[in-house]
């Protein structure tokens, strides 16, 4: 089946031979299947389907490459102990962070936790948002981290979004183990169940002080790596502590939040093809002053991505145009840096630069149009974004607004 877009004011995708957003005026858009097959000013085919881009602007769907949607509940009583002085660390320390989400978790059924998470997602695709990376990481067992590896994939089955899972095993030292006996569980129970069930594409580790360190997050890595999983690590949020030069050891797909990074961990990113991810809005949520520094890090070569990491505890934001305008403000970023950062670097994160990320012949029609007149007004709207959107299609097919109740 062909399908037709017309009547597009402009089309903006990033040129990657020339390192710069390409901006195409009145083109069209053939799809085929759910692939782009041309781009044109007038494309002569005979489609099924003729779609009228009513003067929009398209740009690729964007992908949010970090995120913790598979929770019940939330953590709002949180939010006020930070306002009342509470520090994160504080917060965890006091039974509260991660480990009252596992509880949660935990006591979940696995519809109940379906139906949570799945109501977690839906506004992500309101947004723009037509593929999502989603961790498990509030189980903590094998029983409970398979659960919610099962829950992404139904979800991935039942809605219109792409839905790559992260195993996060290693989000936190559950009360119940010492550090070193859940490392050992990790990899000697979890991880190959995981990759036996074919539940997970990539393997994440929480390598911070107090969480699990640089020997233990290798280990981890690295045996998911020996079972076909491909890592994945926060890095450097609280203090530098060596783990984006880990993430370049063990050759990892991207090493995120990187707000305490120093010259030693950017050196070592710029001479790899581990994709730096920002989430400024972890940093705005918390309050904190220090975002990642983003014009640094690509003013050394890095390849700077930037993502949501919407979880119950310090972030809730959902859209990436929100994340686009965090990032130009607080890290240095360019409009186009922040462009590139929500499509094809973010691809790049995911191994999927090579289908999603751009508008381009040979790709997914993966494709937003919004009611706006240039680029510049996505991150200008950006508490207000999905009412900008005209359109969203994914694999071609145009996606109904959704509806976010059950």
């Amino acid at each position: 089946m062909l399908k037709k877009i017309i009547n597009l004011s402009k089309i903006y995708s990033w040129d990657v031979n020339n390192n710069c957003i390409n901006q195409k005026l009145n083109q069209q858009i053939l799809i085929k299947n759910n692939k782009i097959i041309k781009i044109g000013s007038d494309i002569v085919d005979k489609a099924d389907d003729i779609i009228d881009g009513r003067n929009c602007i398209a740009t690729p769907g964007f992908i949010d490459s970090h995120t913790h949607p598979i929770f019940k509940g939330n953590r709002a009583n949180e939010f006020n102990m930070r306002l009342n002085g509470k520090s994160y660390e504080e917060i965890k320390n006091s039974g509260g962070g991660i480990l009252s989400s596992i509880k949660n978790v935990r006591a979940a059924t696995f519809d109940e936790l379906y139906v949570s998470s799945i109501e977690n997602i839906k506004p992500f695709i309101n947004y723009g948002t037509t593929t999502l990376e989603a961790k498990s990481g509030y189980g903590l067992t094998l029983k409970d981290e398979i659960k919610s590896l099962k829950v992404i994939k139904k979800i991935n089955n039942n809605l219109d979004i792409e839905i790559l899972p992260t195993f996060l095993g290693a989000h936190a030292v559950p009360n119940e183990y010492s550090a070193d006996k859940y490392v050992d569980i990790i990899c000697n129970e979890m991880i190959p169940q995981v990759s036996e069930k074919k539940l997970a594409i990539f393997c994440d580790v929480f390598c911070e002080d107090g969480y699990f360190n640089i020997k233990q997050s290798k280990k981890i890595l690295n045996t998911a790596k020996s079972f076909g999983l491909i890592p994945r690590i926060h890095a450097d949020e609280f203090k530098y502590f060596g783990a984006s030069k880990l993430a370049v050891d063990v050759d990892a797909a991207s090493a995120d939040h990187l707000m305490e990074i120093n010259e030693e961990g950017i050196q070592a990113l710029s001479s790899s093809n581990v994709i730096a991810t920002l989430l400024p809005g972890t940093t705005f949520f918390l309050n904190k002053k220090k975002y990642a520094n983003g014009r640094q890090l690509i003013d050394n070569n890095c390849n700077v991505a930037i993502a949501s990491d919407f979880n119950p505890g310090t972030c809730t934001i959902r859209s990436l145009s929100n994340i686009m305008f965090l990032s130009m403000q607080n890290c240095g970023l360019t409009l186009d840096e922040a462009f590139l950062g929500v499509t094809y670097n973010a691809a790049k994160s995911l191994l999927k630069s090579d289908e999603i990320g751009l508008i381009n012949e040979n790709y997914k029609a993966d494709i937003v149009l919004w009611d706006v007149h240039d680029l510049s007004e996505i991150p200008y709207w950006h508490d207000s974004s999905n009412i900008k959107i005209s359109k969203i299609f994914k694999g071609g097919s145009l996606v109904p607004n959704i509806n976010l109740s059950v």
